[in-house]
């Protein structure tokens, strides 16, 4: 992981990075402004406190929905937010180190927190006594920035606090409460210092997340890309159209128009800087803080790279994922009892290729012959009948998003124990590649569920794709159960089946798939389709289906590999959905180069 007190990288890779994040901001038109970045230094928990309030969070939005506090990960503020030029950032993260080394020994261990609850707030307390000792740890902190930087800290004269929620409806309260009561406060926790920074000219935008790739239309327009984030205010939406919003761009700084439908909405330090955590328990920087998976994953904030001397060389900082510091790994992982992990299927041909793709690949006798390094070497089952037209198979990045999904469920110690896939021949191709980097092809057999297909309504045609049989697929090298017999079978699917079917087809094929695997294993990954999604998890919540026209908003918004996680609720038969044991998969588009027409044009 990289931190914003790093020495400027020598690796080719790095100066790569850098250099095509320095290259976005070539129209930046605050590139060459000299605003101090805002900081602010949190007390933030870490082991199985953070681990129940993980709990709640996750909970508390999926019961009541994002209140406030979600906007920020769980913390205790010790200052007030203060500035600090970027030559002195260096000087302020050894401050903190050393203040922090000073205060080893010293530190209250544990730190008593107390319940409180209104019909606006609920926040754990820091008793008042030792409230007065973390006082004056952060006015230490203060008198060793000013030392060493001349910054000014204010530290936190309020009562100290970690809040829990708040501007929450009041209907929610008595739901919150209930949730917050579960905490034990009393579990035990290593508190660590955190240093983070903001910039100062979106401190009071609402924050958005990029789903989805936009190319401008007009000179008005700002271009998009997944991943990036845009900040927007209330006060520049006056003369917006319906569905278009105006809104500044972290990546490039630029500002322009965008179609709202293409960002959701973030938490507020989702685009903030991590500088820095130190544990007042460890005998240095908190090696557990900082190596733990997930924990302050990011990306270079190039914008403003802060510098050092000499020769005024910039560093790189890592933006924080708050959500992402309540993924857990390691000792404190709590093992749920029983997981359903539900996942898309990888890139497509005919949507990367169009509809007419076969005709791009077959040469005048018939053979497969890739036209582009997109299309993979060779075809299963290349010939016959095959219907690839109603069938495609899956790209060669389609492969590899799904090797990166099982690498990823391999890393993070995730075991699966069945896998249960849609019969069309990208939902096994992306179940086998799963395998492949989870190291468990040939070992673990996929079982082909008709029941598990898409919504019938959205295939073309008047009948339904002739999918390749289970021994044929074993016979081309598959890893399937030719044992198994499915739940629903394709003779019991109908085209253009109403939406009230297919939804209750797919939670009932669920319930069947988690029955049969009950007391056989813990974990179930389905691989499917985007729809699936919602359709096999929304049920087993106990929430009803959403409408149609709700339903496919939901849909449009899951990428390829779009993977989430259900777990089961003690013997309630209650499911709740929970923090994948994976990061997001994120792409953008990549054209298509002819150098010819590029290149040799005069």
């Amino acid at each position: 992981m990289v931190h914003s007190d790093s020495i400027f990288p020598s690796s080719p890779r790095i100066w790569s990075k850098l250099s095509l994040r320095l290259f976005s901001h070539v129209d930046d038109p605050f590139l060459d402004d000299s605003l101090p970045r805002e900081f602010v230094l949190y007390l933030r928990p870490s082991g199985p406190l953070q681990n129940q309030l993980s709990h709640f969070w996750q909970q508390s939005r999926i019961t009541c929905g994002k209140n406030k506090a979600h906007n920020i990960f769980p913390h205790i503020t010790l200052c007030q937010f203060f500035m600090c030029a970027d030559s002195k950032v260096e000087a302020l993260s050894e401050a903190l180190q050393t203040t922090v080394q000073q205060w080893r020994g010293r530190f209250p261990r544990p730190l008593p927190l107390e319940l409180y609850t209104s019909s606006s707030f609920i926040g754990l307390f820091v008793e008042e006594q030792v409230a007065d000792v973390l006082r004056q740890f952060a006015a230490d902190f203060a008198t060793e920035a000013a030392r060493k930087t001349e910054v000014k800290v204010e530290p936190h004269k309020k009562q100290l606090h970690l809040t829990l929620a708040y501007n929450f409806l009041s209907d929610h309260q008595s739901s919150l409460e209930k949730l917050a009561k579960g905490i034990e406060v009393k579990l035990g926790c290593d508190w660590l210092a955190v240093l983070f920074s903001r910039d100062i000219r979106f401190a009071n935008h609402e924050t958005f997340r990029v789903m989805y790739p936009y190319m401008p239309q007009n000179d008005d327009e700002l271009e998009l890309a997944p991943g990036d984030y845009i900040f927007t205010s209330s006060m520049d939406q006056t003369s917006t159209s319906e569905g278009w919003v105006y809104g500044t761009s972290l990546a490039t700084g630029l500002s322009g128009l965008l179609p709202e439908n293409y960002v959701s909405l973030a938490d507020e330090s989702d685009t903030w800087v991590f500088h820095g955590s130190h544990s007042f328990f460890s005998c240095g920087p908190s090696e557990k803080s900082t190596k733990e998976k997930g924990m302050f994953d990011g990306l270079l904030d190039s914008r403003r790279p802060d510098s050092t001397s000499p020769g005024d060389m910039p560093t790189l900082s890592v933006i924080c994922h708050p959500m992402q510091v309540l993924r857990f790994s390691g000792s404190y992982t709590r093992q749920p009892k029983r997981t359903l992990f539900v996942c898309r299927h990888g890139e497509r041909m005919d949507v990367v290729f169009g509809k007419h793709w076969l005709t791009l690949c077959s040469d005048s006798k018939g053979r497969y012959v890739r036209s582009n390094l997109n299309m993979p070497p060779s075809l299963p089952l290349w010939g016959g009948q095959r219907d690839y037209d109603m069938d495609a198979p899956i790209t060669v990045f389609g492969s590899t998003q799904a090797r990166l999904v099982g690498e990823a469920l391999l890393e993070s110690n995730t075991m699966i124990d069945f896998v249960y896939c849609s019969p069309s021949l990208r939902c096994v191709q992306t179940a086998q590649n799963i395998l492949k980097g989870l190291q468990q092809d040939g070992k673990l057999k996929v079982r082909v569920e008709p029941g598990l297909f898409e919504w019938t309504k959205w295939v073309s045609g008047n009948s339904l794709p002739a999918w390749i049989p289970p021994t044929d697929l074993a016979a081309a090298n598959f890893s399937v159960d030719t044992a198994y017999r499915p739940l629903i079978p394709a003779s019991k699917l109908t085209v253009s089946e109403s939406y009230e079917n297919y939804m209750s087809r797919s939670y009932q094929v669920t319930k069947d798939i988690l029955s049969d695997c009950k007391n056989t294993g813990n974990n179930v990954l389905i691989v499917a389709h985007a729809a699936s999604l919602e359709a096999c998890t929304r049920q087993l919540q106990g929430r009803s289906a959403q409408n149609a026209k709700d339903f496919i908003q939901v849909v449009r918004k899951i990428p390829y590999l779009g993977f989430c996680a259900s777990e089961e609720q003690g013997e309630t038969g209650m499911w709740q959905l929970v923090d994948p044991p994976i990061l997001p998969l994120t792409h953008g588009p990549n054209h298509s180069f002819d150098w010819k027409e590029t290149l040799l044009q005069e």
